[in-house]
């Protein structure tokens, strides 16, 4: 057992911070957490001696393992732009354990990642979620998968499909995902009638998005301008599948109007300013007002767009803009799990979930602040020199 003491703990439950100890079974899962806990004979102690201790950052929207850090083509192997509709790629299969990245969020307390195919195409992929510990192969960090399927609209599959006899209007993205989805419909509804024997023959594709019109995962719809946002929710009600919107630059023009749909969004990458044209006016104010309307959100730094090591840091802005700090720790914790569905198992400091914790040099949400100390699954994973 493991037990972390004279902690200033940060549970991200709605009860602020309290001071005490954090302690972790021999399963690598949270078994107490209180201003006074028993502590068992032979336990292996740290001492926080007045730290903060956090739940681990998550980052819920990433690239990392399919787009590697410091690599080119050799290492670029999120976006299969041969053909706009790829539902059948699984972005476990294109993904390498040993990118850096991982190490580099390790030491910034980085505990778990959603990682997606790219946005070239109109449907890219089935994405995981993984823990960042250190491993030889994938499977050693997956913890879930699939975890949602890729689809995006607006500029990129625009970009990248204008050019080669594709859908080249936004019109035309949305009228291929209609396609696609109602295909899968089809496909689900023959063989929930007929079985898989008279089902017709097995195709991949409408295979892997029969998950998405069973509802199995959502489809997770990367969009930027308010259009786009209202044409994913738009195409997303038609079929009543569950989604998410990834990106959600402009959701500051339409908040009433998420909120009136209880969409989940994930908002980022928040410090690259006006990469495109579709993300004019980016920044925090999509977070903020979404936080101001009861829209639930987490953030993402889109990793390697910005390096998901400095996730923390625009948690740390988002606060300054007046989220108060628990809730825009929030953002990179509970919300990103929720997000991920897998707030049962991570994003807050509550007994019986995942040990995955941070103990920090500083103020969490402070810039100058380091990752002491990162812990997974109950096992100490960086330490800092």
């Amino acid at each position: 057992m493991l037990a972390v003491i004279n902690a200033r703990l940060h549970t991200v439950t709605g009860g602020g911070v309290v001071d005490g100890t954090v302690l972790i079974d021999d399963e690598g899962r949270i078994a107490a957490v209180a201003e006074d806990v028993q502590i068992p004979d032979g336990t292996e102690i740290i001492d926080a001696d007045g730290r903060d201790v956090t739940p681990g950052i998550i980052e819920a929207h990433c690239h990392a393992g399919v787009s590697e850090e410091g690599l080119g083509w050799e290492g670029s192997d999120g976006n299969e732009a041969t053909d706009p509709v790829t539902p059948h790629m699984r972005a476990v299969d294109g993904a390498n354990p040993e990118d850096k990245a991982f190490s580099a969020f390790r030491a910034a307390g980085v505990t778990a990642a959603q990682i997606t195919p790219g946005s070239a195409n109109i449907i890219g992929g089935q994405q995981f979620a993984v823990k960042c510990r250190e491993a030889d192969i994938i499977e050693q960090m997956v913890v879930l998968e699939p975890s949602g399927m890729k689809a995006a609209l607006g500029e990129n599959p625009k970009r990248v499909y204008g050019s080669k006899k594709g859908p080249s209007t936004r019109m035309g993205n949305a009228a291929t995902l209609r396609q696609w989805l109602q295909k899968a419909k089809d496909y689900a509804e023959k063989k929930e009638s007929e079985g898989d024997e008279g089902g017709g023959k097995f195709d991949a594709k409408l295979e892997a998005l029969k998950n998405v019109i069973d509802k199995e995962i959502p489809l997770r719809i990367h969009c930027h301008r308010a259009d786009d946002i209202a044409t994913a929710m738009r195409i997303a009600g038609e079929f009543d599948i569950d989604y998410t919107i990834e990106h959600a630059t402009q959701a500051s023009k339409i908040p009433e109007y998420l909120a009136e749909h209880d969409v989940f969004c994930a908002v980022g990458p928040s410090l690259v300013f006006e990469a495109k044209v579709e993300m004019r006016g980016n920044g925090f104010a999509s977070a903020v007002a979404l936080f101001e309307h009861g829209v639930r959100f987490c953030l993402t730094n889109d990793h390697p767009v910005v390096h998901g090591r400095n996730l923390r840091a625009a948690a740390g802005i988002l606060s300054s803009w007046g989220v108060p700090p628990e809730e825009a720790l929030r953002t990179v914790t509970l919300s990103a799990a929720e997000h991920m569905g897998l707030d049962c198992r991570m994003g807050s400091l509550v007994p019986g979930k995942d040990a995955d914790l941070v103990i920090w040099s500083g103020d969490p949400l402070d810039a100058r602040t380091f990752a002491d100390c990162t812990i997974i699954d109950g096992e100490i994973v960086f330490e800092r020199e």
